[in-house]
């Protein structure tokens, strides 16, 4: 059975909010520990669907895990099977194309099925395809499933991969395959966000050595045999920038803490600078205070350190309440503005310029309205509408943000929000 989410708008909010565990980073970590048959302890691990998703596809292939409190798993990959791997969830589960890299590296020979993911535009993994091949893998790709083959005999010498975009899951999964050979892999055109950066962390703790993460050169020479690892899952960037904007647009005093706000620089400079004045209490707690006067010309998606693409739809609400007119431009997905439908189904003044391009003009006052969800960021941004809204707003398909916010209507509630959670 569906849920979905009743807001009453127009409630003065304010209070402390803590940001969970890093969605993003929390993949590719536990992509990691596949690499090594000693046990590995992740701790502060997000309790969200699409973390579910991913330790249910690792069980189904024999992986070991046992829950050690309530956010702290202890995972033995010594009996992995890929034969086993659900292939369903797989195809439904984009961040499952990260177990490549570690079950080829583990086993020479896997047959994988191709993955899913959400709507927010087309996300092939053909980047991914010639990073392997670079490498030497053979590729067979059939009706439902590729097969991937790796002879280890006949890399005999270090390899440069050149990646056809700034892709961060392609990054990732080349560092967890070149982590477990001995000859150095160069990679270039490397993405340097924060998930590539935590992830360099991890594999540098299991024995691999890394330079350049943070980069758009990484280098990695790794090693035969792989150490179980002990590592802590970072605040959630996005969580924490989602947070902001929203304390932003409710012109609320609310504190946001865990934030890793050593990953945010550009995203703060930014925000200062369309008006929206704000106190660093420490490295990860931040206090944003309300606005006078908000101008926000353009808001450009780009690869970090830029504008992060999933905190473009939260800026694109902030920007209904901005004065004058703001350019929102996503260059990277075309099916992320689909959330922008909602805002103007709202109330607000909004031209479409083209898939990736559209004008806010603003300030505008929104309406509650029944409201539907596309997509998992799309989805926070619209409840951030329907907090500013006057009236009552119904946001449906909440699966959609439970991918990624944990139990976000609890949080909210703490702030003073009038949300709550009922079946449709």
């Amino acid at each position: 059975m569906t849920e979905k989410f009743i807001i009453q708008g127009g409630e003065k909010l304010e209070g402390t909010i803590d940001v969970r565990g890093s969605k993003n980073v929390t993949f590719p970590v536990l992509a990691a520990t596949l690499l090594s048959k000693e046990e590995c302890i992740i701790s502060n691990i997000p309790l969200i669907e699409d973390v579910f998703r991913m330790i249910e596809i690792l069980e189904s292939m024999q992986v070991k895990i046992i829950w050690k409190g309530k956010r702290t798993l202890k995972i033995n990959a010594k009996d992995l099977d890929p034969s086993k791997i659900k292939k369903e969830i797989v195809r439904k589960f984009r961040g499952s194309i990260l177990l490549i890299g570690p079950l080829l590296a583990r086993f020479g020979e896997v047959e994988f099925p191709h993955p899913g993911g959400c709507i927010i535009g087309a996300r092939p993994i053909e980047t991914h395809l010639d990073a392997f091949s670079q490498l030497g893998v053979e590729i067979t790709p059939k009706a439902k499933t590729f097969k991937f083959k790796f002879k280890r005999e006949n890399l005999t010498e270090d390899k440069e991969v050149v990646l056809n975009e700034f892709s961060v899951t392609a990054t990732e999964n080349i560092m967890l395959f070149a982590s477990n050979l001995t000859k150095k892999v160069t990679i270039k055109i490397a993405d340097s966000d924060y998930q590539i950066q935590e992830l360099a962390k991890v594999l540098k703790k299991m024995g691999a050595k890394i330079k350049g993460a943070g980069t758009h050169t990484i280098t990695i020479q790794g090693a035969k045999k792989l150490k179980g690892v002990k590592y802590k899952i970072i605040g959630d960037p996005i969580e924490a920038g989602t947070f902001i904007l929203m304390a932003a647009a409710v012109k609320a005093p609310i504190t946001v803490r865990n934030a890793e706000l050593g990953y945010l620089e550009f995203f703060l400079k930014r925000l200062k600078v369309f008006g929206v004045p704000y106190e660093i209490i420490d490295k990860k707690t931040i206090k944003i205070k309300p606005w006078e006067t908000l101008k926000i010309d353009k808001i450009q998606s780009l690869p970090y350190p830029g504008m992060p693409s999933d905190l473009q739809s939260a800026f694109g609400v902030l920007s209904t309440q901005a004065k004058g007119s703001t350019l929102i431009h996503d260059p990277l997905y075309e099916g992320r503005l689909k959330y922008l439908e909602g805002l103007i189904k709202m109330g607000a003044d909004i031209i479409f310029a083209d898939p990736h391009r559209a004008i806010v003009n603003g300030p505008s006052q929104l309406y509650g309205s029944d409201l539907g969800v596309f997509d998992l960021r799309g989805g926070a941004a619209l409840i951030v509408a329907a907090l500013i809204a006057e009236g009552e707003s119904t946001i449906n398909n909440v699966y959609q943000v439970d991918r990624g916010y944990e139990r976000i209507e609890k949080r909210l509630q703490k702030l003073g929000a009038k949300i709550k959670r009922v079946k449709s």
